[in-house]
């Protein structure tokens, strides 16, 4: 083993900002003995690290691999002169001049997902939880580097228990930009003709709304989807005829990835494709003929997603104070527009341009600085 004590100054680029590269390099730091810094700036990641030469080869390895999120495409090393040092620490963001990539938004992890439905947590049933591995990222982003006050989230401070779980570089919410909880972050409102209800009801309002054949215009990550009941072949035709839609298919979200095995033939490559962060739109061969004809007329494909925010989860989810009723199994969930328009991201717009569309309202107040429709892939060649 090569002890010979070493320095060497660190430039990391890719996409590594909002992907939890920091606490990740700040573990394995402490965890190998290394001390230094790393911080972030407009150009990715910098830093400094000292330790046995042996400890920092091993930190530089798993920097180039970096956590789940990130794609790390360069990291640049240069040997400088060994200094007094005693800890590893992660330093304030760096304003200088630069571009880095910001990561897309990726699809709720299991470990958000399990508060949410866990009712001793105290994000049971939010509709916005995430941490560092999961929730938006490019959709959000206003300025770099990539820190919360240049993201649409600076308008929600943190509680004083996010604050916590925010300054912890072991916690998996460590400059989490998007963390929130019901006491600090961003809020449902649901409107209708017969007035408004807010937070957790208004999950369950929208619930009523899709099981009575409603139309509800449903903010979400990078948009609005207008959103219906897909077996109800009333309220899809309904929906063609209001979006101006002709007989283009529509994409549905299913309840989970049992209900996408009975809708679509999901084999091993699709079903990885559903349930990737990226959570794409999956078109392939449709085994349902009653859905894929009301959906998708004249195709013998569908597009399928899975819930990949906690808002989408909730509303497949049993009400806990409304045990027995209605809950989706599969949903139309098309872009909140009329065709060839851009898709609507704010509250007052939606109410204008949708209000032809839609007969109710699901907003929230977290900002969408840039629109962006879900992602399709082909999973069956052709």
């Amino acid at each position: 083993m090569d002890d010979r004590l070493v320095r060497v100054s660190i430039r990391v680029t890719g996409v590594v900002q909002g992907v939890g590269y920091r606490p990740f390099a700040y573990a394995r730091a402490t965890g190998l003995g290394i001390t230094g810094f790393i911080g972030n700036d407009p150009a990715g990641v910098f830093g400094e690290v000292q330790g046995s030469a042996a400890a920092v080869e091993a930190f530089l390895a798993d920097l180039r691999v970096g956590p789940p999120l990130a794609q790390v495409d360069a990291v640049e090393v240069r040997s400088i002169e060994v200094i007094e040092e005693v800890a590893f620490r992660i330093v304030p963001s760096a304003d200088t001049a630069g571009t880095t990539t910001i990561p897309p938004d990726a699809a709720i992890c299991a470990d958000c997902l399990a508060e949410v439905h866990d009712p001793a947590d105290r994000r049971h049933r939010y509709a916005f939880t995430a941490c560092t591995n999961c929730g938006p990222r490019y959709t959000i982003v206003a300025g770099l580097p990539y820190d919360r006050p240049f993201t649409t989230m600076a308008v929600f401070p943190l509680c004083d228990l996010c604050q916590v779980e925010y300054d912890n570089p072991l916690d998996r919410r460590f400059h989490a930009q998007p963390t929130a909880c019901p006491v600090c972050g961003p809020r449902l409102r649901y409107v209708d003709d017969q007035g408004v209800r807010l937070g957790d009801e208004a999950v369950a309002a929208t619930q009523e709304a899709l099981a009575s054949g409603r139309i509800v215009a449903i903010k979400g990550i990078g948009g609005y989807h207008l959103a219906c009941n897909a077996r109800d072949i009333v309220a899809v035709q309904r929906l063609r005829d209001r979006k101006q839609r002709g007989s283009k298919p529509f994409a549905v979200m299913a309840r989970n990835v049992e209900t996408a095995r009975r809708v679509i033939e999901c084999d091993p490559d699709a079903e990885a494709l559903l349930v990737s962060r990226e959570a794409p739109i999956v078109l392939t061969h449709a085994q349902d003929a009653d859905l894929r004809d009301a959906v998708a007329p004249g195709q013998s494909r569908i597009g399928v997603m899975l819930p990949y925010s906690a808002l989408h989860h909730l509303l497949f989810a049993a009400h806990p104070q409304r045990p027995g009723e209605w809950v989706p199994e599969v949903l139309v969930m098309t872009s909140g527009n009329l065709s060839d328009e851009p898709i609507c991201i704010d509250e007052v717009d939606a109410e204008l341009r949708l209000a032809d569309i839609a007969d109710a309202f699901l907003h929230h107040d977290r900002g969408i600085h840039v629109s962006c429709d879900d992602s399709v892939v082909t999973a069956d060649g052709q």
